[in-house]
């Protein structure tokens, strides 16, 4: 166990030590460095939203420039958005009381009636907290005939121990239910063990101590568990992936390299199909770089025939208050075009997108 103190997050020590890989072995052999130290220590994640609290904010007036649009011939579409779009969830919410109290209905059901498609789908989970709309969702793929495992593998890999929490308490609040019941009744098999161990929370807090030993230990769990012998011991990926810390296995999937041939994404690929594939390599991805896995979502959703709409929007709304300024940055560093640039062009947002710019 190796502690590397809270002052590593602050300056560089004269002669930092780096973990060189070798066969079975760390050795910690000194190494010049330009610029901070590779850094083990999590904080929780700076939030980089594209909408945030407006200044001088008047929610009465705000309400009766929504109703005035809503009662426009054809539906002033544009004020709706760009207020609804350049209000924090609290003030959307101050302002929906404020349009009640004028207008003697709620303004959900009065966008529903005034509004269609995609933007309707949008400003109606703008109404919505960032919990309560994962929740929506959540419940959406597991509601009625069939299940949206799609839906199920991006809410519940990609979001932090905090976020499940939260979609947990909301989705108990509005639906009377438990999740884990509801994916229990919905699932099967190694992929319902997959989902369930992830809704429990039960992840590891990053730590200031890195500890060395269980990194070898779990990079040899993972490998031995599956490329090395013959079928898979789901298992065991199950619960190292779904316990250890974010940082943690950033470094186990590192050191899994000097036991296996493969990556650890190879490795999944070789071990497991369908759906289980999908859960683990989301959960890779996502712990290597979140904004980057949503980033490629979004793309991959608009390249896509007939562009999944769906997706957008989910992303979209679930996104803007949370990280949405660091996905349009890993968009446009990895696919060459704004985000907006390429929502443009998207056959079912073309008109949407013009009226977003600033989203």
């Amino acid at each position: 166990m190796v502690d590397l103190g809270a002052d590593l997050r602050l300056s560089a020590p004269s002669t930092p030590f780096f973990c060189e890989r070798r066969a079975q072995n760390f050795v910690l052999r000194p190494q010049t460095v330009i610029g901070p130290p590779p850094c083990f220590l999590q904080e929780p994640e700076p939030r980089c939203p594209t909408v945030v609290p407006v200044k001088d904010f008047d929610p009465t007036h705000d309400a009766a420039r929504i109703d005035a649009a809503i009662k426009t011939k054809g539906v002033d579409e544009q004020t709706i958005i760009d207020i609804l779009t350049r209000r924090s969830c609290q003030q959307r919410r101050e302002i929906a009381f404020e349009y009640e109290r004028m207008a003697k209905k709620d303004l959900s059901s009065a966008l529903k009636g005034a509004l269609s498609g995609s933007l309707e789908a949008l400003m109606l989970g703008l109404m919505k907290s960032t919990a309560q709309f994962d929740a929506s969702e959540l419940r959406a793929s597991m509601k009625g005939l069939g299940t949206d495992e799609e839906v199920l593998i991006e809410m519940l890999c990609s979001r932090s121990e905090e976020e499940l929490m939260e979609i947990k308490k909301e989705y108990r609040e509005m639906f009377k239910k438990e999740v884990e019941k509801d994916i229990a009744g919905d699932t099967s098999g190694n992929f319902a063990k997959l989902l369930l161990a992830l809704v429990q929370t039960r992840r590891d807090e990053p730590s200031n101590v890195v500890d060395y030993q269980k990194i070898d230990e779990d990079a040899r769990s993972l490998y031995e568990a599956g490329v090395k012998r013959k079928g898979t011991d789901v298992t065991t990926w199950i619960s190292i992936m779904s316990q250890r810390s974010v940082p943690h296995l950033q470094k186990v999937f590192e050191r899994y390299k000097s036991y296996s041939p493969y990556d650890i994404k190879e490795s999944i690929k070789k071990e497991v199909k369908g759906d289980l594939e999908k859960s683990f390599l989301t959960l890779v991805e996502c712990f290597e770089n979140r904004q980057l896995y949503f980033a490629n979502r979004l793309n991959d959703a608009m390249k896509s025939k007939g562009a999944k709409e769906k997706v957008l929007t989910r992303i979209m709304v679930s996104r803007c208050e949370v990280d949405l300024m660091k996905i349009r940055t890993e968009f446009k560093k990895h696919h060459r075009r704004s985000l907006y640039q390429t929502i443009a062009v998207s056959s079912c947002w073309v008109q949407t997108a013009a009226q977003l710019k600033h989203f």
